[in-house]
């Protein structure tokens, strides 16, 4: 993997996106103390929060973090009415297509298989742009708000911009490994948001959970939609495409499923995250 050779080099933007509004404030760390502070609030709401299992040094640390941290930009919101680590109240890992070598370098190609990204279809319409990876979402519960995820996702479209971004993609959880508990909102995923089949993403064959319980008439997409994760439903609403195949996750205690956001669709539903 193409791991910076200094921990966590990434740190300076020389040309800082900021997004403020009151006491909130959404930008990339600019310091290794930033840093940690994001990946302390990610153990307190992965591991502490939602009980995921942490390694033991994760555990001795207090701090959710991995080699991806080393080459990722890490995007933070801040309340500036707060003082130390208290600042932090959400958090967002960021990794551009041009910063990794290979495909497998992606974190979520531990789960699903990125190929059809790289075919000729698919690169024609991404055109000079590249891709951009989003993982390690979290938000404080008291926070957990409309307008705090719109500070964030209006951060995110400047980056978009700045980065000439074609396609977001990452993993998204619902909670829970049960798969028999899980078939209504599996189903409804597969049937209606399902990646196009000239660049289907399917989960890596030995992990493979199918998704396809149900075909539409045979659920009910209102009580489906309800089943879903927050974040999944606020990605539906971006436009996103859903991969084929789930993967559990026994880590984190949850069912795993691959997003695919086209920008083109995320700005034509959205364009007022682009506007200053």
């Amino acid at each position: 993997m193409n791991i910076a050779a200094q921990k966590y080099k990434k740190i300076n933007d020389d040309d800082p996106i900021c997004v403020i509004s009151g006491d909130f404030e959404v930008r990339l760390a600019r310091s290794i103390q930033e840093i940690e502070a994001g990946q302390r609030l990610r153990y307190k709401i992965f591991f502490e929060e939602m009980n995921a299992t942490p390694c033991d040094v994760v555990e001795s640390e207090k701090r959710d973090f991995d080699e991806f941290d080393e080459i990722c930009d890490h995007l933070l919101a801040f309340d500036n009415s707060k003082t130390g680590d208290d600042r932090v109240i959400a958090t967002y890992r960021l990794l551009r297509e041009e910063l990794v070598d290979k495909k497998e370098d992606f974190y979520s190609s531990s789960e699903f298989d990125l190929t059809s990204l790289y075919n000729t279809h698919f690169r024609k319409l991404m055109g000079d742009r590249q891709l951009l990876e989003l993982g390690r979402s979290c938000v404080k519960e008291e926070y957990r708000t409309n307008a705090v995820m719109h500070l964030m996702w209006k951060f995110i479209a400047r980056y978009i911009d700045k980065h000439k971004i074609a396609y977001l993609f990452g993993c998204a959880s619902l909670p829970g490994t049960n798969q028999n508990a899980l078939e209504l909102p599996l189903s409804y995923l597969y049937d209606q948001h399902k990646t196009p089949d000239e660049y289907n993403i399917p989960a890596v064959k030995d992990l493979y959970q199918r998704m396809d319980y149900f075909v539409d008439g045979e659920y009910n997409r209102k009580q489906a939609i309800r089943a879903l994760a927050p974040l999944i439903r606020g990605y539906l609403r971006l436009g996103c495409y859903i991969g084929d195949g789930a993967v559990i996750d026994e880590q984190f205690g949850t069912t795993d499923v691959f997003i695919l956001l086209p920008i083109d669709r995320l700005e034509s539903r959205y364009l007022s995250l682009w506007d200053d």
